[in-house]
C-alpha cells in the first residue's frame, strides 16, 4: 500500500492542488458594500420652497386726475418724507364742442322739452282722473282696484316729468360749457407715507389718465418674506412655526417665524405647464436676524424652510439604508460579523437625509447604504 502511494504521490498531489484551485475559484466572495452608522443627533422635518422679500407696508402712488404729468425727478432709492412733493400735474382742459355736436345737443334739447310738455299734460289728466275716482270711491260706486290704478298713473306721470326735466338740465349744462379749451389748475402729487422710492413706474412727462401708477414708496428696512406654498402643504403650517431663510446671500441662515397664512389660494401655472393652487405664507424675521435681514430689499429672492417638527437627540438612520420588505414595512441590512442581516425597523419622521428610528436599531450600529437587489439576508459582505 505504501509503495502504491509513493508511486502515485505526484498524481495525488496534482489532483489535490487542482481541487483546491477549483474550490478557491468557486468559493463565494463577500460583496463590497457601502456602510453607515446609526447616530443620535438633531433632526428636523420641514417644507422648503422659494420666496421673495417685500416691504411690510408699501404704497403705489397713482395719478389723482387725468391731465399733463410733469417729469418725476426722484430716483429709485431716494428717501421721501410724508407729504413730500413727488410731482405736479395739470388738470385736463375742457374740450370744446364742435358745430355738429352743438346741433345734436340742441335737437336733443328740443326733444326733451317736447317730452316735458307731454309728460306735464299726461300728469294733469291723471290728476283729474284721480280726483273723480276718489269722489266715486267715497260714494261706493268705484272698485278699489280702479282707484289704485288711477293713483299709479299719477305716480308714473310724476316720474316721467322729473326724468324729462333732468334730461333738459343735462343738455343745458353741456351747451353752457365754454367753446374754447381752458386749462385746469395745478394738482400736487405727494407721498402718502415716509420711506424710500422703491420703483418709478411712470417717469416721463406727458398726458396720462386718472389712476395711472406713478411711483412705489415703502420702507425697505422693514421687510418680510412671502413664500408661496402648494395648498396641500400650506395646511400643515401654522402661525408661529420656525422658519430658516437660506440662499439669501449670507453664510448663516436667517431665522424667522410664520406671521400669518393667507386664507385664499391662487391659481399658478408651473414651468412645466401644471396648474397649481398656491397660498402665500408671510414670514416675519426675528429680532436677532433683523440686522442681517436689513441688507435685503424689496423683491429679493430667498429659500425658506418652514420647520414642522424638530428634535435634538433623535435616533436616526440614513434614508439610503431603508428599503421595503415583503410585507411592505421598512427594513435595513445590519452588518453582523461580515454578513448582512435584514432587520425590520419602525420609523417616525422622515426628511431628505434621515429617518427617525423608533424601534429596531441602536446607536452606532452599522447598516448597509444603498443595498443592491442581489443582496440577500445572510449574504457575506465587505465594507468598502
Amino acid at each position: 500500500m505504501l509503495a502504491r502511494l509513493k508511486r502515485w504521490r505526484w498524481a495525488l498531489l496534482i489532483a489535490a492542488l487542482l481541487a483546491a484551485g477549483l474550490a478557491f475559484a468557486f468559493w463565494p466572495q463577500p460583496s463590497p458594500v457601502d456602510t453607515a452608522r446609526v447616530t443620535s443627533g438633531k433632526m428636523t422635518v420641514g417644507i422648503t420652497d422659494d420666496g421673495v422679500t417685500r416691504a411690510r407696508e408699501y404704497y403705489v402712488v397713482s395719478a389723482p386726475v387725468t391731465g399733463y404729468l410733469s417729469r418725476i425727478e426722484l430716483e429709485v432709492g431716494d428717501s421721501v418724507a410724508r407729504g413730500a412733493l413727488i410731482t405736479q400735474m395739470t388738470g385736463r382742459p375742457s374740450s370744446p364742442l364742435d358745430p355738429r355736436s352743438q346741433q345734436e345737443l340742441r335737437a336733443a334739447l328740443a326733444a326733451a322739452r317736447a317730452s316735458e310738455s307731454g309728460a306735464g299734460a299726461s300728469l294733469a289728466q291723471a290728476r283729474r282722473d284721480l280726483a273723480r275716482a276718489e269722489a266715486l270711491a267715497q260714494r261706493g260706486f268705484l272698485p278699489r282696484a280702479q282707484l289704485e290704478a288711477a293713483r299709479t298713473r299719477v305716480s308714473t306721470g310724476q316720474a316721467a316729468l322729473a326724468q324729462a326735466r333732468a334730461e333738459i338740465a343735462r343738455i343745458d349744462a353741456r351747451l353752457a360749457a365754454p367753446t374754447g379749451a381752458v386749462a385746469g389748475g395745478p394738482v400736487a402729487v405727494r407721498a402718502p407715507a415716509a420711506g424710500s422710492v422703491l420703483s418709478v413706474i411712470n417717469e416721463s412727462a406727458g398726458v396720462i389718465a386718472e389712476g395711472t401708477p406713478l411711483v412705489t414708496i415703502g420702507d425697505a428696512r422693514r421687510i418680510e418674506a412671502v413664500v408661496d406654498l402648494l395648498s396641500r402643504e400650506a395646511v400643515r403650517v401654522k402661525a408661529g412655526d420656525r422658519v430658516e431663510i437660506t440662499q439669501w446671500g449670507g453664510d448663516a441662515p436667517l431665522i424667522g417665524h410664520v406671521a400669518r397664512i393667507e386664507p385664499f389660494g391662487r391659481l399658478k401655472v408651473s414651468a412645466l405647464g401644471i396648474e397649481e393652487q398656491r397660498v402665500n405664507v408671510i414670514v416675519a424675521f426675528d429680532a436677532a436676524s433683523a440686522p442681517e435681514a436689513a441688507r435685503l430689499g424689496h423683491g429679493y429672492q430667498i429659500d425658506a424652510t418652514i420647520v414642522l417638527w424638530s428634535r435634538a437627540d433623535a435616533l436616526r438612520v440614513p434614508i439610503g439604508a431603508l428599503f421595503r420588505g415583503p410585507d411592505g414595512g421598512w427594513r435595513v441590512f445590519v452588518v453582523d460579523h461580515g454578513r448582512a442581516r435584514a432587520r425590520p425597523v419602525k420609523l417616525g419622521h422622515v426628511n431628505d437625509e434621515f429617518g427617525e428610528v423608533l424601534a429596531g436599531l441602536a446607536v452606532n450600529q452599522q447598516v448597509v447604504v444603498n443595498p443592491g437587489n442581489a443582496l440577500a439576508d445572510g449574504a457575506r459582505i465587505k465594507p468598502r
